[in-house]
């Protein structure tokens, strides 16, 4: 059978499927469309990953690592989640069987994995895959009780008697505690991981057991079930957003109306028929539930909730042929390109929230930036590009995509980030109490979510409507567009994202008239490396994109981010898109206090860290003063080893050390690929000056705000780098800030030298203070240098040494004071250690 005969056939057969499966309204009759979760609904439909072809050497051996380790890996470490359903099953059937340990969302990441999996099976069966997703759907099915009910700790009753806030964050009893139990988070997992395996194998047990559960979930939220809240209907949102955007995908697969009805109700009453009123995890924003979805503006609260939601609005919106949801997609999307988004992608600033922060509050050695808000990111904004066929949200997801999500896994498919920092020392804990990568999490939402992101990349490639075609994301791969014009094949030859070169050849019938479209990237035809005003180049490279057609140059118009080529195409035709790939040093708005006189290094869509183990010395000690011309950098790709064909580039820097300044290569390499060798220093924002660089080696630094500064001791989770750091804190537990932390619970002192004797104004301190074992100080007390001898300092009669919190604790001295020497001698309450944000010397000027 020839190339088009087929085409045709196999659409022809979809087709017959879709129409003789339309169900009436109410009843469900699961369609076998190979489309998995954009079939309807968009003015663009996305080519599923099931029928792009990779063949690149970037993103199809990913795939063969989430097959031979990610997956296989990661349903092993899920394991006491399966036992946990199973001991459930267990109870309902009235065996003798122990019960299982409380845990409020194990199974989500169980159900997140098996989604993964059924991905990879949707593109290559295996016999021994399926053979055990089938067994783990069993146990599933078994831990569902009759009405459709599924959550492991109130079937079998652990959670009532646990003490820990609030039934161990469950609740006494089912649906009791909706703002934390996570009972319809996990359930919004289980119905996408169901969808994915019925797609991939045409099974539908597992889609029986959520569409029961959803049937069940509608009767306790939207009618009332007499077995539940005392029949009174629960009309109240998840805590944790998950389930609205799950509800969407199986009214996409099902055709049932109930399930996007469902999903519409559960959006709408978001901060109407519930509003919490606490502070943090207990804050009406911490889950966006401050306010009514359609009046939100700004991106507030724990950042993964925050990007299913707006994931979730975009799905209804579109399904539902509603725009009541754009106008805030879109202001919340720019509150977050303009003010709340890591050069990498990465969202969620604050730690202790794990969620935005203020406005250009975007610190690098103290981000957060979760790996699983990355994942998010990338739906949130692939949905807007879908909504819209603006390229500028694939700008958005291609650099998250391509940086913070995949930094969240090694290249070798078995570690993981949970935190993804912009600096780090080596030492210094981030990810979950660890400095580097680590096998798994107890709460393992990242790793679950990077199995069920990477198979679907591919997805994301290309998209249609019934003109045109958008090549969205580049790499070698071959696939058909079915326009109605008829099938066309294309074929993609690309080195992306390492080298801008793509070619492709177009395979059709005859001669048809349609739209080409190649997405020019932000980074590529503006001053930008991605959308927003948060970042711009520094440097201006003349080269520019360029499009050929069978070897002949065109103009081609730019609409909306997409080069349009029109034309009648024929078979053979083939297309050369060529995006330079420049080295390109980025600057921060003034804004952002952290990277105040500081430049990041990008390539193409990369962000590029400079990491230790590639280096003659602590990253830390490197700072970009000018900006080299082309000439003075290179880039090549590695030649061997676990980072073999991986682009590192060199560029001129100056190394600080202890004695002098000097010239010296800074070699960098992906962001995604650093602490792959090493558990060492790394940066991504480098100082452009020495002033910027601090020598931090344990108890003391030099650079910065003063000359050098020394503790008595310090804890390994702070830093003495804080007296120095020029950032000012929003409150005395901003987690923004990493603060000096002393080491022990005895009294404590900070030295503090200036470059030269100077009057003393007055001396400042902020305290760090975490409400547990770091308080502010039972008392506080400074003495000055004079003639090598350390003296007490009169401080003016009005003043005292006061210890508030979430201000600056300001003294003067009560005389005329010139120095160069400042000690803070620090009493720490009973049992507690003490923390500084920031010391603030103003002087009058040089003596």
């Amino acid at each position: 059978m020839n190339f088009q005969a087929s085409i045709k056939l196999k659409y022809l057969f979809m087709f017959q499927i879709l129409v003789s499966a339309l169900p009436s309204y109410g009843q469900t009759v699961p369609l076998h469309s190979t489309e998995i979760a954009y079939n309807k609904g968009y003015g663009l439909t996305p080519v599923s990953f099931s029928e792009v072809t990779l063949i690149d050497s970037f993103w199809k051996p990913r795939l063969n690592t989430q097959m031979e380790t990610l997956v296989p890996f990661a349903l092993d470490k899920t394991a006491e989640a399966q036992e946990a359903l199973k001991l459930a099953g267990d109870f309902l059937e009235g065996l003798d069987s122990p019960l299982p340990t409380p845990h409020r969302y194990r199974s989500s990441d169980l159900f997140k994995v098996m989604e993964g999996a059924a991905y990879l099976l949707k593109n290559e069966r295996s016999p021994e895959l399926e053979h055990r997703m089938d067994s783990i759907i069993d146990i599933i099915a078994r831990a569902q009780k009759k009405d459709g009910y599924l959550y492991v700790a109130h079937i079998t009753g652990v959670s009532k008697d646990h003490e820990h806030w609030g039934g161990g964050g469950m609740g006494d009893k089912p649906y009791s505690y909706v703002l934390h139990s996570h009972e319809l988070y996990n359930m919004g997992h289980m119905y996408e991981g169901a969808i994915a395996y019925f797609l991939a194998t045409g099974k539908d047990k597992w889609l029986k057991v959520a569409e029961k559960n959803a049937q069940h979930i509608n009767k306790v939220f939207f009618v009332g079930d007499p077995n539940y809240n005392n029949g009174v209907p629960i009309n109240q949102a998840p805590g944790h957003e998950e389930l609205e955007l799950a509800l969407a995908k199986l009214y996409r697969v099902t055709n049932n109306p109930l399930y996007l009805e469902m999903a519409k109700k559960f959006l709408d009453i978001r901060g109407r028929t519930f509003v919490p009123d606490g502070e943090g995890v207990m804050s009406s924003d911490y889950a966006q539930q401050h306010e009514p979805v359609t009046m939100q503006r700004k991106a507030v609260g724990h950042a993964v909730r925050a990007t299913y939601l707006y994931s979730g609005m975009a799905d209804v919106g579109a399904l539902s042929g509603s725009d009541e949801y754009n106008e805030a997609l879109k202001s919340i999307w720019h509150d977050i390109v303009d003010t709340k988004l890591s050069i990498t992608g990465g969202l969620g600033a604050v730690h202790g929230i794990e969620g935005f922060g203020p406005a250009y509050v975007l610190p690098n050695k103290e981000a957060y930036n979760e790996t699983c808000a990355a994942v998010g990111n990338v739906f949130f904004n692939f949905r807007m590009f879908l909504l819209t066929k603006d390229s500028k949200y694939m700008d958005v997801a291609e650099v998250s995509l391509l940086n913070n999500a995949l930094a969240g896994v090694n290249l070798e498919g078995n570690k993981f980030f949970y935190v993804n920092p912009l600096e780090a020392d080596g030492d210094t804990p981030f990810n979950h109490g660890k400095p580097g990568r680590s096998p798994w999490f107890n709460t393992a939402c990242c790793p679950s979510n990077i199995a069920r992101l990477i198979p679907q990349v591919s997805g994301m490639m290309y998209a249609f409507d019934d003109h045109s075609i958008y090549a969205n994301y580049y790499a070698s791969s071959s696939t058909t567009i079915p326009l109605k014009i008829g099938g066309i094949g294309i074929r993609q030859n690309s080195k992306y994202p390492f080298d801008g070169k793509i070619e492709m050849e177009l395979e059709l019938d005859g001669i048809k008239k349609f739209d080409l479209r190649l997405r020019i990237p932000t980074w590529s035809r503006t001053n930008q490396f991605v959308p927003g005003s948060l970042y711009s180049y520094i440097d201006q490279p003349d080269e520019k994109w360029t499009v050929t057609v069978n070897g002949e140059k065109i103009d081609a118009e730019l609409e909306n981010g997409f080069a349009v080529v029109s034309r009648n195409w024929k078979n053979g035709d083939r297309v050369t898109l060529e995006l330079p790939m420049p080295v390109r040093f980025n600057k921060s708005l003034d804004k952002v206090e952290a990277n105040n006189g500081r430049v990041a290094v990008t390539r193409g869509p990369l962000v590029y860290v400079a990491e230790g183990i590639d280096n003659k010395n602590t990253v830390q000690h490197y700072f970009i003063n000018d900006i080299p011309s082309s000439d003075g950098i290179t880039a090549h790709p590695i030649a061997n080893g676990l980072m073999k064909n991986i682009v590192e580039l060199s560029v001129p820097s100056m190394l600080v050390t202890e004695k002098n300044v000097v010239s010296e290569r800074l070699n960098m390499v992906p962001y995604y690929a650093w602490d792959n060798r090493e558990d060492g220093s790394m940066m991504v924002w480098f100082p452009t000056s020495g002033n910027g660089v601090q020598f931090t080696e344990g108890n003391s630094v030099r650079g910065g705000k003063y000359q050098r500064v020394k503790a008595s001791t310090t804890d390994k989770v702070g830093t003495i780098g804080a007296i120095s750091d020029p950032r000012r804190p929003a409150s005395s537990l901003d987690r923004t800030i990493q603060p000096w932390i002393s080491g022990d619970e005895g009294p404590q002192w900070i030295e503090v030298q200036l470059e030269q004797i100077q009057k003393i104004r007055s001396i400042g301190l902020y305290w760090f203070d975490d409400g547990r074992k770091i308080l502010i100080p039972a008392n506080w007390s400074i003495e000055y240098l004079d003639s090598g001898s350390w003296i007490e300092m009169p401080i003016y009669v009005t003043d005292s040494y006061a210890v508030d919190k979430d201000k600056y604790n300001v003294v003067h001295p009560g005389k005329e004071l010139a120095t160069n020497g400042l000690r803070i001698k620090i009493e720490p309450k009973l049992q507690s250690k003490v923390g500084i944000l920031d010391l603030d010397i103003q002087c009058k000027k040089r003596a």
